[in-house]
């Protein structure tokens, strides 16, 4: 069996989580035995954290696989995968580590299961380095879903850094076969909004300060929109630890959803996390692209196995979104093109990715 692995070089190109959530969820899906060598080779604190093994974990249960080298620290894994089934799971980082990663690895599996799925994610909700819930919820979800699947995501409990305890509940029903999208017209912005939240020790008061800040930034570029981000604070028996934050969302004409959001931390004023949001949001909008930095990537692993040609104009090409191409054509037929979109004004800096999928059909169903 072992001559038949399919060999990964972790350390390439991003070097870190992402190769290996898009390796073993298409593993996975495709029945493909996985080495994974170099893991995180990019980081400071290369291997596994355990935001990663609990993926890894959850991906092994979900589908009665084997997984060798699962442990905190290991720079070196194989997985062998069994046949994909549904129901209950839980991926429990027993830390901040971000739910909305252990998102990225087992979604795209579940959608193949051979029944309904329900999995409690369990870790940070609103963490460094990664989407926020807010994010997935108020961006991801809608333009996902135009593969052709629905799911729905309940958020139990918030958890932030450094001890986690969030919990967001992920339902979803298998589908035969994903549908290719095509997002390729912005349109123009219709409306801005948004949360600030508080949780915690922390007062409503930096929840209304990163809001107003956040307007004012956004007032200076766009003018006649109304703007309304809503100052919230986390209900106590809903959140676990202090922390505080914003997301502000822009919505077009043609459905497009774009975003910028940031966290507050110890030493940061409330000012500064609502500009650093705003100024986000509207780098993401003058680029012209029908979707935003953090989503790029994630959709990559969905073009891939849809059944058709997807095309997504976005601004530059991100690292994240290379290296996920990469990995997708390495381990599917999908291929992708990706090119300088020619039709706007030359000083955008926008780019179609196209992608032939590899039209996956759900074996169970």
């Amino acid at each position: 069996m072992d001559g038949d692995r399919v060999e990964i070089d972790g350390g390439i190109m991003e070097g870190g989580g992402q190769i290996l959530r898009v390796s073993t969820a298409l593993s996975c899906l495709l029945g493909l035995p996985l080495r994974v060598r170099r893991i995180r080779a990019g980081r400071s604190q290369p291997g596994l954290r355990p935001q990663h093994l609990s993926g890894l974990e959850m991906v092994r249960d979900l589908c009665d696989g084997k997984l060798n080298g699962g442990e905190i620290g290991s720079t070196e894994i194989t997985f062998t995968p069994g046949k994909i089934k549904g129901g209950t799971h839980i991926a429990d980082t027993k830390t901040a580590g971000s739910v909305c990663l252990l998102m990225q690895v087992a979604m795209p599996c579940v959608l193949f299961a051979a029944s309904p799925s329900e999995l409690h994610l369990k870790g940070g909700t609103n963490a460094e380095m990664a989407p926020q819930i807010d994010y997935t919820v108020m961006v991801f979800k809608p333009i996902v879903e135009k593969f052709n699947f629905t799911f729905n995501c309940d958020i139990k409990r918030r958890g932030y850094y450094p001890q986690g305890g969030g919990e967001v509940v992920l339902q979803l029903s298998p589908v035969k076969e994903l549908s290719p999208i095509n997002l390729t017209e912005r349109g123009t912005v219709t409306k801005i909004y948004g949360r600030a939240f508080v949780a915690g020790a922390l007062p409503i008061k930096l929840a209304k300060d990163m809001s107003a800040a956040a307007v004012r930034c956004i007032r200076r570029e766009i003018r006649d929109l109304y703007i309304n981000i809503q100052p919230v604070r986390e209900p106590d028996d809903q959140a676990v630890g202090t922390a505080s934050g914003i997301i502000i969302v822009a919505e077009t004409s043609t459905g497009c959803l774009l975003a910028g959001s940031s966290l507050g931390k110890r030493g940061k004023n409330a000012d500064k996390v609502g500009i650093e949001a705003a100024e986000m949001l509207l780098q993401n909008l003058k680029h012209g692209g029908t979707v935003d930095d953090s989503l790029q990537d994630q959709l990559i692993i969905f073009m891939a196995l849809a059944k058709g040609v997807s095309r997504v104009k976005s601004g530059p090409i991100t690292l994240h979104t290379q290296t996920a191409i990469h990995f997708a054509e390495q381990l599917t037929k999908a291929k992708f093109t990706v090119t300088k979109s020619e039709e706007e004004n030359p000083g955008n800096d926008t780019y179609i990715i196209e992608c032939q999928g590899m039209g996956m059909i759900n074996p169970n169903l």
